[in-house]
């Protein structure tokens, strides 16, 4: 399989995850705070995983410490949500915010470095900026009264729409 036709596969699955998640949390968000802190947990040990299925489907040369680097954030992440969501929620998105700037920080990069070799990049690229200006705002705005684990969603549902803008975007590649 190509590298575009692994990231085609991978990034329908996180766009297919990502919808899910918004449904689920728009669900349970407001009536069950623990189904909504699971999903919050789940959200970034999700991208450890799909973060590894990143680097298996690159098998080129490239360099991976990006999505390692990644990998370890979210994994800290998840870790970190979880106890933050012991001193409350706006504790918790802190931590999502931290987590949102540093990943698109990634994304944007990954993005910037494959888009001449695959194309199909920019939705990435865009998501990536715009994953840091929306962790900027949670921090920003974690204290708000009208700031909750629903907030999120419109994140995620924006992560799944670059998903699927880059999915069909991606040009073939002979790797």
């Amino acid at each position: 399989m190509t590298l575009s036709a692994a990231l085609r596969k991978l990034y329908f699955t996180r766009a297919a995850f990502s919808v899910i998640w918004v449904i689920l949390i728009a669900i349970f968000a407001a009536s069950n705070f623990t189904m909504a802190s699971i999903l919050l947990i789940i959200y970034p040990a999700w991208d450890v995983f799909g973060t590894f299925l990143d680097i298996r489907a690159n098998k080129g040369p490239s360099s991976k410490t990006p999505q390692y680097i990644n990998a370890v954030i979210s994994t800290i992440t998840t870790i970190a949500v979880a106890l933050a969501l012991q001193h409350g929620v706006p504790e918790a998105l802190i931590v999502f915010g931290i987590w949102a700037i540093l990943t698109g920080l990634i994304q944007l990069i990954l993005a910037l470095r494959r888009r001449k070799e695959l194309g199909g990049q920019w939705p990435m690229i865009i998501s990536g900026g715009q994953s840091i200006i929306g962790g900027s705002s949670f921090i920003i705005l974690a204290h708000d009264p009208k700031m909750g684990i629903t907030s999120l969603a419109g994140y995620a549902a924006f992560g799944a729409f670059y998903y699927l803008l880059s999915a069909f975007r991606l040009k073939p590649s002979s790797n």
